[in-house]
């Protein structure tokens, strides 16, 4: 992997930004390097019976970044691609997150290098169990709270629960989120992040003085809570124009029909079979005129070779890192707005802290109580983050970063931690 393109770089490169602003450009690298390396990074070797009686070894991981004001916290990645450094980067990216949003809980991640789609139902239940054997010591409500990611589901979530409480000897479902609802699920849960990312563009726009209706809209990736943004958008007036799935993109100048794309998804066909559009593969649409680009799939999907072609008026940031370092102040002299994933997709771990409280308390709101909470705590962070930006003429990353890396150096100067 180069080094344009290493997670972990790029997340270091992205706060020595924000720090560099926060202290006026002064050299305080002792606290940038406190901060941008995790406490803890473990390697094991998960082995696994398979169905045809041999044994294979999984590598796993678990980067544990800050837990200053609360336990660590994040998502468990199955896939072929998972590295050490991806997972260093997202954890440290975490802590940042919940910063922002200001909940007590902070960065960690998990990952498995696996296809899971390779596995039977049976391997993928010893591999998810036993990835909890070797790493619960680590884990539990007030150490590490681990929630699905990349190709995990409620049901694994449910089996690691179950594995963490046969080994603690107690019915522990507050050491997972993101379980099935009969297992302690919070309402809301699903449509949570797709929700957060409308109220966060519906918030912003309007601080600046401006709405979503008929607002041309391209996204990218209609998969899970990314469909639901789309059907979001469109209540709201906007007007969807591109939508891609994994390989194909669509388009239809005038207007796509959501429903009939929702429709397609759930019977589990592509959006290539959408009639009355123009069919084209997933390359070059991120540069295709619209009013608001909202990137949901993977990371450096806008790089050095097709940045300066962008020509929306706003990115909604719903993937991780779509964005390379470097091109942020570049689209914000273009008068391009980027809304960054540190702010724009944080609904599920919001949702998620909803579900641990209430599983901690045995007691559940109801959806519309969800909403509620969500929507207060987004127009508060929202706010804080583009008053600050709009006084020092910057763009909001480096804001979004700098109100989060204060409120961790205060709880770790409290905790007399340096």
């Amino acid at each position: 992997m180069s080094d344009k393109l290493n997670p972990f770089l790029n997340a270091r490169k992205q706060l020595k930004e924000a720090c560099e602003l926060y202290w006026n450009c002064k050299n305080d690298n002792n606290q940038y390097e406190l901060i941008s390396h995790p406490k803890r990074i473990i390697e094991i070797n998960i082995p696994v019976r398979m169905d045809d009686g041999n044994i294979k070894t999984f590598i796993g991981f678990r980067s544990q970044h800050n837990n200053a004001r609360g336990p660590f916290k994040w998502g468990i990645r199955f896939h072929q691609d998972v590295n050490r450094d991806e997972v260093k980067a997202l954890s440290m990216w975490m802590t940042f997150k919940c910063a922002v949003i200001d909940i007590p809980l902070w960065g960690g991640k998990w990952g498995i290098i696996v296809n899971p789609k390779e596995l039977s139902i049976g391997e993928l239940e010893r591999l998810s169990r036993w990835y909890v054997r070797q790493l619960y010591k680590y884990i539990g409500p007030e150490l590490d709270i681990p929630a699905p990611d990349v190709n995990t589901t409620p049901q694994i979530m449910v089996w690691m629960m179950d594995e963490y409480s046969e080994l603690v000897g107690k019915y522990s479902p507050w050491s997972f989120t993101g379980k099935p609802l009969t297992s302690g699920w919070s309402k809301g849960r699903w449509r949570a992040t797709a929700q957060w990312g409308f109220y966060v563009l519906e918030e912003i726009l309007k601080l600046e003085k401006n709405e979503i209706k008929w607002k041309k809209i391209v996204i990218q990736w209609a998969w899970n809570a990314w469909l639901t943004m789309a059907e979001l958008v469109c209540e709201a007036g906007a007007i969807l124009v591109w939508i891609s799935d994994s390989k194909w993109w669509i388009y239809n100048e005038k207007w796509l029909f959501i429903d009939k794309i929702v429709r397609l998804k759930s019977e589990r066909k592509s959006v290539i079979e959408y009639l009355d559009a123009e069919k084209l593969e997933n390359k070059e649409i991120l540069e295709k005129e619209c009013d608001i680009l909202i990137p949901a799939a993977l990371e450096n999907q806008i790089t050095d070779v097709n940045a300066d072609k962008i020509t929306a008026k706003i990115i909604l940031e719903l993937a991780n890192w779509p964005i390379t370092p470097g091109w942020d102040e570049i689209l914000f002299n273009k008068w391009i707005m980027v809304i960054p994933d540190i702010l724009a997709n944080s609904g599920w771990v919001m949702v998620s802290y909803f579900e641990q409280v209430q599983n901690n308390i045995n007691f559940y709101w109801e959806e519309d109580e969800i909403d509620a909470k969500l929507f207060k705590k987004i127009t508060h962070a929202a706010n804080s983050v583009y008053e600050i930006a709009q006084n020092k003429k910057t763009h909001l990353r480096n804001w979004a970063y700098v109100v989060a890396m204060k409120r961790v150096l205060d709880a770790m100067k409290d905790r007399w931690e340096f």
